[in-house]
């Protein structure tokens, strides 16, 4: 199961528009989904349109019991392989006070860990942390969680500071709380090709990030509000713009699943060298 936090610590930028296309990416694939909605707006629990649960992300936060995780999952309208668990717009009141911060980090870890696990092992081949636009304890409890972390940008001047401090607040928890969490990149949305304030803005990243500002960068779409109005997967929403948006998605899965695997072979690494 592989575990990527999407985050930017700027309203706005099209972060939960980025979870809902490797969702809908990783569906065509046939690769099993979870997106949990940590972010209080219910974004991408409203545009997933699950089936109704007896329990949401507070819940889950508050008692990250088996019975309260699997209460709190529902399948999606898109179909079975992608489940939500849903979002709570109460859930601002786990990022707590500044104080009260610190005892609640690990209570997501702990939520994933009960995950139903069978025969064949981790029910989701990826999970997706849709995350809040501000550095509380939701954020970083989703870092703690993650294997990867993605940051969506757009090549604006402000969106690009935004994402220097999410960056910043990866490298934090990191050294603090996960050492197992790795930056998966940089995805620079809403781009116009013709645009020279946006390609200014790309080459600033890249200066700034390097290589691990994304090869694909996700067009500006009307196809993406049009799909996420009307609850569809990007994938199959038919239009020329949807089909270019679609496309540049399954190329962000496939450097998000490779990851996936690169991290799975370093640990068994890990663990022969432990046996040797």
């Amino acid at each position: 199961m592989h575990t990527v936090a999407v985050l930017s610590l700027k309203g706005g930028v099209g972060k939960t528009t980025v979870v809902l296309g490797l969702a809908s990416a990783a569906m065509r694939k046939g690769a099993r989904t979870l997106v949990v909605d940590l972010d209080p707006q219910c974004n991408a629990t409203a545009s997933l349109e699950p089936e109704a649960t007896t329990a949401g992300l507070s819940d889950v936060l508050a008692n990250p019991t088996a019975d309260t995780v699997t209460r709190a999952i529902a399948a999606s309208s898109w179909g079975e392989d992608v489940d939500v668990l849903v979002g709570s717009e109460d859930a601002e009141i786990h990022n707590g006070r500044r104080e009260d911060v610190e005892n609640g980090l690990g209570t997501l870890t702990e939520a994933l860990a009960e995950l139903p696990h069978d025969e064949e092992g981790p029910p989701y081949q990826l999970v997706l942390l849709d995350c809040p636009p501000s550095l509380g304890r939701l954020t970083r409890s989703a870092l703690i969680a993650a294997d990867r972390a993605l940051l969506v940008t757009e090549p604006t001047i402000f969106a690009v500071s935004g994402v220097q401090r999410a960056f910043e607040a990866v490298q934090a928890e990191r050294t603090a709380n996960n050492p197992r969490l790795q930056p998966l990149g940089v995805v620079v949305n809403r781009i116009r090709a013709r645009s020279q304030e946006h390609q200014f803005r790309v080459e600033e990243l890249r200066d700034i990030f390097g290589p691990l500002v994304m090869p694909v960068a996700l067009p500006d779409r009307l196809a993406v509000q049009q799909a996420q109005g009307a609850c569809v997967p990007i994938h199959q929403w038919g239009t020329p713009g949807a089909r270019e948006v679609a496309l540049a998605f399954n190329l962000l899965l496939a450097r998000t699943l490779r990851a996936g695997r690169s991290r799975s072979v370093a640990e068994e690494d890990e663990t022969d060298d432990e046996w040797e």
